[in-house]
């Protein structure tokens, strides 16, 4: 259905017929961002620990044809940051960026306090804004001292235990041929949509987490 919408422009009425279902579950998205209590039914035993996490953060890079060039990666590239649930699906989906720092202001939003957000320690810089909104940040202790105490590697343990699944995802999505090579030039004003299209895709695989 989602093919023959992007390569044919089929209308939603003529999908709803061909496919027998209706107008909203053509319409619907399938990446959206549920409720906590929602994801609380059912929590996979490697989140048992961090059972309020709404959502795992991380962010990836692709190669394109532009000014945006990386010294660290010797390439011109795109960043994205990418959300999934404890289950693995993508569920939120930022814009492509090229600079150093991307606007969090729009995953802020979509977040509620009791939510909790994991992240790797790349990310420790949210923990103010997360903090004035009453969300949990759950990330990898960082090293203050020659060693990490014995609850220090276990929390380190356990969350990594849970965030390889965001790495899955990633996998998953980079195995699209186009984000593979270096984006052309030509398709870089709808570079966000070729990303988002290819991470929604994803989501009809089956769960990386049961």
């Amino acid at each position: 259905m989602v093919m023959m919408r992007l390569r044919l422009g089929l209308l939603v009425k003529d999908l709803k017929y061909r496919f027998k279902v209706a107008s909203s579950t053509v319409s619907k998205s399938i990446v959206f961002l549920p409720e906590l209590h929602v994801l609380q039914k059912h929590v996979p035993p490697c989140f048992s620990a961090f059972s309020d996490t709404r959502i795992v953060l991380d962010c990836t890079e692709i190669f394109n044809q532009s000014l945006t060039y990386s010294n660290y990666k010797s390439h011109n590239i795109f960043k994205v940051l990418v959300c999934v649930n404890m289950t693995g699906a993508v569920v939120l989906i930022s814009k492509l960026w090229g600079g150093s720092v991307s606007d969090t202001k729009w995953l802020l939003e979509q977040l509620n306090a009791g939510d909790a957000v994991m992240v790797d320690k790349g990310f420790i810089h949210l923990k103010p804004d997360l903090v004035k909104k009453d969300v949990q940040l759950y990330c990898p202790p960082l090293k203050t001292k020659e060693q990490f105490t014995k609850e220090e590697v276990n929390v380190t343990r356990r969350i990594a235990s849970a965030r390889i699944h965001v790495e899955r995802k990633m996998e998953q999505i980079k195995n699209f041929r186009i984000l593979q090579s270096v984006m052309p030039l030509a398709l870089n004003k709808i570079a966000d949509e070729i990303f988002f299209v290819c991470g929604a895709l994803t989501n009809l695989l089956p769960p990386l987490v049961s």
